[in-house]
């Protein structure tokens, strides 16, 4: 009997009209030829591949879900089937393309006003220009609805922002990072491009972290920052339409966190077909197909889900407690399939020449950001109960 071997058991990438397959066939060659072979060199010495951005630019798929402005257009079902993609190679790639084109290209494009659009969107989706996103702080993570300290106060046609952010991807060769801010004279969470070289604005790589060690995360410090009025994204004027930016990315990490399971478990199929113990391939024992299946079950549950979102995406009807009960589903089906392919390559599983370990590590850091599982739980606890339980 013939193998069944692609991932994409239930065909769901059959939902994409024919130019969609060929770019994501585009981004599936790009991912396994160009980065696959490097990858691990760059993570073991935590340092981010620049000289991979030219290829990731040709192939145009930032800012995906953006219309217009030199976006792609290409829609929510399609932008997350790359991000699958990319997630299934490296989850850090796919990460650093999450920041810039959905975290990043996704403030201007929902909280922006047109001319910020045509000023910034079309290099950005030529990535001519990297994006940013600052909005989780030292001692703010969960609580940024209501709890920002990084302020930003009027000051003629400038404002001046004062504070820190922490973990934020790309900040450390970012051209515009998109500072969220509380506003001294009404409270309320505004948003803010600040470009590279700033005077007062200091980003500083974190280290020795355990996943994600190739994308270049950064604790910044903004000391009296002057940033013009037209660099104040012009509909971003509370934390709801920061909000509208988190609900659209949230999808995009529950498909991140798919891509990583993914990964994960084509390696561990690869891995169980050509690993032999008592004299036969280990695929060839019944626990081992037993692990096989609950992995693949996984995948294919929360890519299921993930195209169901998109879906309500696209027709305008995805809420919030949409995304979140992905993030949620995805990143625990994520964890639990990663250990299970640690489990089934044993001792090896831990080599990272093997590449199941990083896949391991870095679902750690997938199932936090974006926020946490508690977190999306109470949002859509709320949604089911109509009463809300975090505090």
């Amino acid at each position: 009997m013939d193998p069944v071997l692609d991932a994409d058991i239930y065909a769901l990438e059959q939902l994409l009209d024919d130019n969609g397959r060929q770019l994501l066939t585009a981004v599936r060659e790009f991912m396994e030829k160009q980065v696959a072979p490097v990858i691990n060199h760059y993570w073991v010495r935590e340092e981010f591949p620049h000289e991979l951005v030219p290829g990731l630019a040709s192939l145009g798929i930032a800012g995906m879900a953006c219309a217009g402005y030199g976006c792609p257009s290409g829609g929510s079902l399609l932008d997350g089937m790359i991000a699958l993609e990319l997630a299934r190679i490296d989850p850090s790639i796919a990460t650093f393309m999450g920041v810039h084109g959905g975290l990043a290209m996704g403030s201007i494009y929902l909280c922006g006003s047109e001319e910020q659009k045509q000023r910034w969107l079309p290099e950005m989706a030529r990535m001519d220009k990297i994006g940013a996103f600052a909005l989780t702080e030292p001692d703010v993570g969960s609580g940024a609805a209501g709890g920002l300290t990084t302020t930003a106060a009027r000051n003629g046609d400038d404002w001046v922002l004062n504070g820190q952010k922490k973990w934020i991807g790309n900040a450390t060769f970012a051209d515009y990072t998109v500072v969220w801010a509380r506003d001294l004279a009404d409270n309320q969470v505004k948003g803010f491009v600040v470009e590279a070289g700033a005077k007062g604005y200091r980003p500083e790589k974190m280290r020795n972290k355990i996943a994600l060690r190739v994308v270049q995360n950064a604790q910044i410090t903004l000391d009296n920052v002057r940033v013009p009025e037209e660099n104040r994204l012009q509909a971003a004027n509370s934390f709801k339409d920061t909000a509208k930016v988190l609900r659209l990315t949230r999808a995009g990490v529950a498909w991140q966190a798919t891509g990583c399971a993914r990964g994960a478990y084509e390696h561990a199929l690869a891995y169980a077909r050509q690993r032999h113990q008592f004299g036969k391939p280990i695929a060839a024992f019944q626990l081992v197909q037993d692990l096989l299946v609950r992995m693949l079950s996984n995948v294919t549950a929360s890519a299921s889900l993930c195209v169901r979102l998109s879906q309500l995406h696209d027709q305008g009807l995805a809420q919030d407690h949409h995304s979140a009960l992905a993030k949620a589903f995805c990143t625990v089906r994520m964890r639990e399939t990663v250990g299970y392919a640690r489990e089934l390559l044993g001792g090896n599983g831990i080599l990272l020449e093997n590449q199941v370990g990083r896949f391991v590590a870095d679902a750690e850091a997938i199932y936090s950001y974006e926020g946490t599982r508690e977190i999306n739980t109470l949002i859509v606890g709320r949604a089911i109960t109509g009463i809300g339980a975090f505090v």
